[in-house]
């Protein structure tokens, strides 16, 4: 446990790193720091609250989550690359988690497995088509099995006649687990490590070379901190330093419910492609045999508290019609809400900032429980040693904004989306004339004024679009103020490094 200061200020606790945000990601960087020096004295600080984490699906996606268009870009293929390191980790990771965990209690199921099916249904467009050939083609190049299966025997799966799939992938190598059982597996490892703290939230500022955290259990003080505080991260940063131009963090709101239903869930994931701005749909078995049903998806420049009616309708709606229709009858054990943190540009925060001691974790969007293990060992690696990552390097928290696509690329992907959007929503346009062009062309108008109203230097990801369209001067705003910020830091501060311009 991290000692008592002799003549701290105010009495205050010497920590080596605080770790500030307790999901999933807070959660593996303590645990990968504590158990890889057990002199290091680590603080984890976070709060209760909607975050990702808990609501998570817990697809440990490689393949599955491969697109199209994400592979047409050099940092969507690099997304992909962790993917596939972070899938290679997992093993070994669970097993030694748990085996830590041992020393206080004896884990339980965690809902641990392999096997997902991929299914291609007309509740859609052509994004699905093009990501099952570029899971296809991301398997070749590596070497992860793809199979082609017939949709009968595909297990569990009764869809409404209308909704029926004519196709279907096997990916055997594809993991999951129960996002819960998991997180309650962590918990327990850290309580087995005795040189972690844990606290509540509260408030971190600098205090000369090191960092103060202010908490209901005490004050704790330590030159390194790391926040993995999700989407609440960029208030936290902005408290800290208001001058510090890492990238905005904004929100992906998702909705998921966990049922019953007379018969257990198979032991395989169940999913469509991602489309419609979202991860597709997905039914994910858990530790106790229910249902986890899975999940809405609406971005927010702020984390919203509880889940709306409408994204509630839409999942359970679009749930039953396409993968399982005897889950009407299912009893809802839970609903689940989370606020998946996305970088302002679509891609994740990771490794250190322009300020000495001081490390961020997070955007990682729906990556974050699937990678955690291989952010919490290169940052852990960064944080004792200075060891540099090739895997967190093109992720730097105050990097410019990453534009992979032209203006005119993500307009037409976003188009794609929302057409997307439409054929799963059950938008059946009139016959006469050619509505389904007018709708189109009317979708490209709406995205071409959206992307325009942005600053220059900055192109919203597809993800985000809804964003732009929904709430376009206020992301316009965020982004203006985040680049002008970075033009003024021409000069660097005392303490700040210079971000070379890209």
């Amino acid at each position: 446990m991290p000692g008592r200061s002799p003549g701290g200020a105010g009495g205050s606790s010497v920590a080596d790193v605080l770790v500030v945000g307790a999901g999933v990601l807070g959660r593996s960087v303590a645990y990968a720091l504590a158990s890889a020096e057990p002199s290091v004295r680590v603080v984890l600080s976070g709060r209760r609250g909607p975050g990702a984490s808990r609501a998570a699906g817990a697809m440990l996606g490689v393949l599955g989550e491969v697109t199209a268009a994400g592979l047409r870009t050099r940092h969507g293929t690099l997304r992909t690359g962790m993917a596939v390191e972070a899938a290679r980790l997992w093993p070994a990771w669970r097993q030694r988690v748990r085996a830590v965990a041992e020393e206080v209690a004896p884990p339980g199921p965690d809902g641990y497995g392999t096997g997902t099916y991929v299914l291609l249904n007309a509740v859609s467009g052509p994004l699905d088509e093009e990501a099952t050939e570029a899971m296809r083609g991301a398997g070749a190049r590596y070497g992860l099995p793809v199979e082609d299966v017939d949709v009968p025997d595909v297990p569990s799966y009764r869809p409404l006649d209308n909704d029926r799939a004519l196709r279907a992938l096997f990916l055997p190598q594809e993991g999951f687990l129960d996002a819960r059982r998991w997180l309650d597996t962590l918990d327990t490892a850290l309580r087995a490590l005795p040189n972690v703290l844990r606290t509540g939230s509260g408030r971190l500022r600098a205090a000369g070379e090191e960092y103060e955290l202010t908490t209901p259990d005490g004050v704790f003080r330590a030159e390194k901190v790391v926040v993995a505080a999700g989407a609440w991260t960029s208030p936290l940063l902005t408290g800290l330093d208001p001058e510090l131009p890492v990238l905005p963090v904004v929100s992906a709101e998702g909705t998921a419910v966990s049922v019953r239903a007379p018969q257990p869930a198979p032991p395989v994931v169940l999913r469509t492609p991602n489309r419609a701005y979202a991860c597709g749909l997905h039914a994910v078995p858990q530790a106790d045999g229910g249902w986890y049903l899975g999940a809405s998806a609406a971005p927010a420049l702020e984390p919203g508290e509880a889940p709306t009616a409408g994204a509630l309708r839409f999942l359970l709606d679009a749930g039953l019609g396409q993968l399982h229709h005897g889950l009407a009858t299912a009893r809802v054990d839970r609903v689940h809400h989370g606020n998946r943190p996305v970088g302002l540009d679509g891609h994740p925060l990771l490794g250190a900032t322009g300020r000495p001691g001081l490390w961020v974790a997070t955007g990682t969007h729906r990556d974050g429980l699937h990678a955690s293990p291989l952010i919490a060992q290169e940052l852990t690696a960064q944080i004792l040693h200075g060891t540099p990552s090739p895997w967190l390097a093109p992720w730097r928290p105050d990097r410019a904004p990453i534009a992979d696509r032209s203006i005119t690329e993500a307009v037409e992907e976003a188009v794609s989306h929302h057409a997307a959007l439409a054929a799963e929503s059950r938008m059946r346009p009139p016959l006469t004339g050619d509505w389904p062009g007018l709708l189109a062309d009317a979708y490209r108008q709406l995205m071409e004024q959206a992307y325009g109203r942005m600053p220059d230097g900055y192109v919203p990801p597809p993800e985000l679009a809804p964003l732009a369209y929904e709430q376009g001067p206020a992301l316009a705003e965020l982004a203006r103020s985040h680049l002008d910020a970075r033009a003024g830091w021409g000069t660097p501060r005392a303490g700040h490094m210079a971000v070379p311009r890209s």
